[in-house]
C-alpha cells in the first residue's frame, strides 16, 4: 500500500500544550485509582455563578439556540463595550467587538490577522505556553525577552528596545501574567507604549486575569493611556477566568475597526460564531452588579498567602509572591543537581518528573513557559489540597541526596 502523503510542516512543528498534557496525565493517573493533587490547569475550582446559568437557562427556554452573526450577538457586544468603558477606560463601538471561542481563538485569529511570514513578535518571558506556538503557527517568529524574580517579572526597557528590529510587527502583553502572576505598573506600561509609538507597532493586551489582583497592587489597560496608544492596541478578554466560564469558551477582541474586520472574515472561515446559549450567558454574567468578583478575589488571595509561605518554607524553593491571576511561579534551582534514586535532576523538568512520580503532585515546569528552573503551581484549587500538596511536596524534597 502506498504511503499518503506527510502531513504539513506546520502541524508537524507545533508543540502541544504541556499544560494541557500534565493535567489530562494527572486525570489519567486518578481514573487509575492513584491519589494525584493537581496544580495545573488556569481552571478556577469556583462553579459558574448562579446569574450566568440563568441567562444560559432562559436561552434555551426562548430559543436561542440558532447561529447568530459572527462577531457575537448585539446585545452581548453592547455589553462588553460598556464594561471596557466603566472599568477600563477604554472606548469602543459594538462594530469593534468581536466574540470568540475563547480568548485563545481570539488571540490566535488576532495573530493572523496581523502577522504575514517572518514577521517577529516581542514575548516577555516568562510566557503563556500558547503565544510563541501561536506565532510559529502564523510562519512568524516569536523574540523573547526574559525576566526574573530580581525585576519583579518585569521585561527591561532597554532590553525591549533592544529586541525591536525592522521585521518586528507586534508586542503581546499579560498582565496579570500567566505564569508569574506580574502586573505591570503604569510606568513599566507608559516604557512599553512609548516603544510601540516610535516604532509603529501593534499591541496585543491579554487582559484575561484583569479581575485578579493584590496587596494593593490594580490593573491597568495599556490602551487607557492615550489616543495613540489606544489606536495601537488589540484588546483580548474574556468570561473563563473572572467568571469561572472555562467549558463555555467565550473570550472576544476589542480594537481598531480594521483589526476586528479582517478578524470577522477570518473567523467567518474558522467557527464562525461562538455558541449562542454561552453567548447568552455571559450578556447575563456581564449584567451581574453583585460582589461575587470580590468574594472570589479574596479566596484566592488566601490561598495565595498559604501557598507562598508554604514553598518558601521548603529547602531549595523560593517562591516571588505574585501581585495577580492564580499562579506561583517558584524557584527550583536550589533543587538542581540533587539526586533521587541515583538520578540527577537536571533540570526544572527533571524536579517536575520527580515531584509527581514521588510525591504524586502535578506541576507544569518551566520550560513550557520558556524560562526553565520554575515550576509553575495553579492555586485555583481548595486551600486543603493546597495544604495537602505542599506537605507532599516537603516530604518529597527531603528525600532528595544532596540537597
Amino acid at each position: 500500500m502506498e504511503t499518503p502523503r506527510p502531513l504539513s510542516e506546520r502541524a508537524r512543528q507545533v508543540q502541544p500544550s504541556p499544560t494541557l498534557a500534565l493535567t489530562a496525565r494527572a486525570q489519567e493517573m486518578r481514573r487509575q485509582g492513584i491519589d494525584v493533587l493537581s496544580f495545573t490547569a488556569g481552571e478556577p475550582d469556583f462553579d459558574t455563578p448562579d446569574f450566568a446559568k440563568a441567562g444560559a437557562l432562559e436561552a434555551i427556554h426562548a430559543g436561542y439556540t440558532k447561529y447568530t452573526p459572527t462577531p457575537g450577538i448585539l446585545p452581548l457586544r453592547e455589553a462588553i463595550c460598556e464594561k471596557l468603558w466603566e472599568e477600563n477606560h477604554l472606548r469602543y463601538t459594538p462594530d469593534q467587538i468581536i466574540v470568540s471561542c475563547g480568548a485563545k481563538h481570539s488571540i490566535f485569529c488576532v495573530l493572523m490577522a496581523l502577522l504575514d511570514p517572518g514577521d517577529e513578535v516581542i514575548i516577555p518571558t516568562p510566557c503563556w505556553v500558547s503565544y510563541p506556538e501561536q506565532v510559529r503557527l502564523m510562519d512568524a517568529v516569536p523574540v523573547f525577552v526574559p525576566a526574573d524574580e530580581q525585576t519583579d517579572f518585569l521585561p527591561d526597557y532597554d532590553a525591549m528596545r533592544r529586541a525591536i528590529t525592522a521585521r518586528t510587527k507586534a508586542i503581546i502583553l499579560n498582565t496579570p501574567c500567566n505564569p508569574t502572576g506580574a502586573v505591570f505598573p503604569r510606568q513599566k506600561l507608559k516604557e512599553i507604549a512609548s516603544l510601540v509609538l516610535s516604532h509603529n507597532l501593534w499591541i496585543v493586551a491579554d487582559e484575561i486575569y484583569e479581575k485578579l489582583t493584590y496587596d494593593g497592587h490594580t490593573h491597568e489597560s495599556i490602551g487607557a493611556l492615550g489616543k495613540e496608544v489606544f489606536a495601537h492596541t488589540i484588546t483580548i478578554n474574556g468570561m473563563s477566568k473572572s467568571y469561572a466560564m472555562t467549558g463555555w469558551r467565550i473570550g472576544y477582541m476589542a480594537g481598531p475597526t480594521e483589526v476586528a474586520r479582517a478578524v470577522n472574515r477570518l473567523q467567518d472561515q474558522m467557527t464562525s460564531n461562538a455558541c449562542s446559549i454561552a453567548q447568552y450567558a455571559s450578556l447575563s454574567a456581564l449584567q451581574d452588579k453583585s460582589d461575587w468578583h470580590e468574594r472570589v478575589r479574596r479566596a484566592y488571595d488566601r490561598r495565595r498567602q498559604i501557598i507562598v509561605d508554604g514553598l518558601n518554607a521548603i529547602p531549595g524553593i523560593s517562591c516571588w509572591r505574585p501581585r495577580g491571576a492564580f499562579y506561583v511561579y517558584a524557584n527550583v534551582a536550589g533543587l538542581l543537581g540533587t539526586c533521587a534514586n541515583g538520578k540527577t535532576l537536571e533540570t526544572s523538568a527533571d524536579v517536575a518528573e520527580y515531584l509527581l512520580e514521588r510525591a504524586r503532585v502535578a506541576v507544569v515546569p518551566g520550560e513550557g513557559f520558556c524560562a526553565p528552573g520554575y515550576i509553575r503551581l495553579s492555586y485555583a484549587t481548595a486551600d486543603a489540597i493546597i495544604e495537602q500538596g505542599i506537605a507532599r511536596i516537603a516530604e518529597a524534597v527531603h528525600q532528595l541526596e544532596g540537597l
